[in-house]
């Protein structure tokens, strides 16, 4: 694909309240292991369109850490991306929202994201950069399971898992009708 053929990621937005909103209104009716293989798949083809970038997509469960989908968008990852993943995924589970919700709570700041949790030498433990998304379920208490990606700007990062999920939805109720 040329440069030329590219469909932008749209920005995400920054304010907490506009956040918090995509994380309550991003609410799926049920999730197996087959939706994670949709999810998966759609937000390869996504980041495909999006740039010729690669990037790393990870799908898991919250209780086990189960693995459901795990991929790269194309050539060019390295270990790093799945540092990164393990990261994110872990901020997501700890404080249940995405990390570019927390990375716009703390502005950024990571020294006062480490302090406030009294964090430490375990603050490398965690990533406060957008990618990490938490998977609620309608009807379930708490999160479920995790989409990460990593590879591109953290800002492209958390808005394909958005774009990706929003085009899900629409689907299911399009499958309805």
């Amino acid at each position: 694909m040329s440069e030329g053929n590219y469909v932008k990621i749209r920005s995400p937005p920054t304010s907490l309240d506009e956040i918090a909103a995509q994380e309550q209104r991003l609410v799926l009716p049920h999730f197996t292991a087959d939706t994670a293989w949709e999810l998966g798949t759609r937000l390869r083809a996504r980041l495909q369109r999006a740039s010729p970038k690669p990037a790393v997509v990870n799908i898991t469960l919250a209780n086990s850490a189960q693995l459901l989908f795990h991929c790269a968008s194309g050539r060019g990852t390295l270990p790093d991306n799945d540092t990164w993943v393990a990261r994110k995924r872990a901020a997501v589970l700890r404080w249940g929202n995405s990390t570019w919700f927390l990375h716009n709570k703390y502005r950024g700041d990571e020294n006062a994201f480490r302090a406030k949790f009294m964090l430490g030498e375990r603050a490398g433990e965690y990533a406060i950069h957008g990618g990490g998304f938490p998977v609620r379920v309608e009807g379930v208490e708490g999160v479920v399971g995790v989409i990460v990606v990593s590879g591109l700007s953290m800002q492209e990062d958390h808005e394909v898992i958005v774009e990706v999920l929003e085009e899900y939805l629409q689907s299911l109720k399009g499958e309805k009708a």
